[in-house]
């Protein structure tokens, strides 16, 4: 899972805490690598949603449904030959363990920051389900991988990028 070349790599996944800058980060690294883009945001169920917009972390079972959307879309883009970038916090090895489908074709990227850099960013963020005051629980909830690219978020989402790229061999 750790260094795949870009060539055996169908599916990135971009991986940390809310705030960590994985939809910024996603889009660019599709759009330089002419990717599909999928946010996690967009696989949660409307109950989901609810509760994190009314300040209430998700239980493991709220997550089931979410890690299973995410996982079967990236069966579904290995299945079909498609190559994407998808984000989900995948906070714990369980959960990541749910969505890498073919660890030989999918890279996990994890976007690592402390947490007075990220809870400075949430603070600028307008319009977001996600409230700041649930960061702390995602930093208590972050099990940091042992078997995935990581990278340092306080760069220019540019310069994550590039280092995705070189990390993955392009």
């Amino acid at each position: 899972m750790n260094n795949l070349p870009l060539t055996q790599t169908q599916v990135v996944v971009l991986m940390g805490v809310a705030g960590s800058g994985k939809t910024t980060v996603g889009l660019k690294l599709a759009a330089a690598l002419g990717w599909g883009f999928r946010d996690a945001d967009e696989f949660h169920p409307a109950a989901n949603v609810a509760k994190m917009s009314a300040g209430i972390p998700l239980t493991d079972a709220d997550r089931v449904p979410w890690l299973e959307a995410i996982r079967a879309y990236i069966g579904d883009c290995l299945a079909g030959g498609e190559h994407a970038v998808v984000t989900c916090s995948a906070l714990r090895e369980s959960y990541r363990e749910r969505i890498m489908v073919d660890p030989a074709r999918v890279a996990l990227v994890y976007l690592r920051g402390d947490f007075s850099l990220i809870l400075e960013r949430m603070q600028r963020r307008e319009g977001h389900f996600m409230k700041e005051t649930m960061l702390r629980s995602q930093f208590d909830t972050l099990e940091a991988p042992l078997n995935a690219i990581v990278v340092d978020v306080a760069q220019s989402p540019e310069q994550i990028v590039a280092e995705i790229r070189k990390k993955l061999g392009q």
